[in-house]
């Protein structure tokens, strides 16, 4: 049986250091610049006609995109409505990539820490840079809630402090470990159709039950991935 987890390594394309550091472009790499392309050609080719009756990929377009500024409408309100091209084009990424790798041999990059990571870091420092633009100084009450005796503050602050730092973690964290786990028993359930032989059709139709849930987890971590950025957000602008 394969190693489930071969699936996960990372390879240089095209190797390239400079000054001891690598930057050679890998099969990540790949899968994301595809991932891009393909989210600008289908949104490009699905509004390009604009058509009053919208034909079949106008209508998936038009769906992704009320969909997502539905979210921020009903999780920031109106004062998220300029976040909308940020929002929607993190929602597009992470939901492309999980829906990528659904492909037989094509490379998950939403399973590795370090990319989910990098967007978590960015969505935190970036909720964090717009609440104290819109709230200055005063945004530090994020970590004392309003009304709390002063006493309470040794207490208090510091365990608002941490839940507030441990966003980026929870986030990276909830996405990469959902893909890496799912991907992980896909393979597993593969290994043993294979090595069954004729005796493989029982892990056969769990490996087809398997794998349309796993479509919708895809579909489902890239909306919890992007509705708790959307709720980082309100608490920057709006405070709790």
């Amino acid at each position: 049986m394969a190693n489930p987890v071969e699936q996960f390594r990372i390879e240089p394309l095209v190797p390239l250091e400079v000054g001891g550091v690598n930057l050679s472009f890998t099969n990540s790499a790949l899968v994301m610049v595809l991932s891009i392309c393909l989210v600008t050609v289908f949104l490009t080719m699905s509004v390009r006609g604009r058509a009053l009756v919208p034909g079949r990929w106008q209508s998936v377009a038009e769906v992704l995109y009320e969909f997502v500024a539905n979210m921020i409408r009903d999780n920031v309100g109106a004062k998220g409505r300029k976040y909308f091209p940020f929002i929607f084009t993190l929602f597009m990424f992470v939901l492309f990539g999980n829906m990528l790798g659904m492909i037989p041999y094509v490379f998950t990059y939403t399973s590795h820490i370090i990319v989910t990571f990098g967007l978590a870091i960015v969505v935190f420092i970036g909720v964090t840079i717009i609440g104290f633009m819109t709230h200055g100084l005063h945004y530090l009450r994020m970590f004392f809630p309003h009304g709390a005796p002063l006493a309470t503050a040794i207490i208090l602050v510091p365990i608002e402090l941490i839940s507030y730092c441990s966003r980026p973690f929870s986030l990276a964290i909830r996405l990469f470990a959902n893909m890496t786990v799912g991907h992980i028993i896909l393979k597993v359930m593969a290994g043993f159709v294979v090595a069954l032989g004729v005796f493989g059709i029982v892990p056969m139709a769990f490996l087809g039950g398997v794998t349309v849930l796993e479509f919708g987890i895809a579909l489902l971590q890239a909306y919890v991935f992007t509705i708790l950025s959307c709720i980082y957000l309100h608490d920057a602008i709006h405070m709790h």
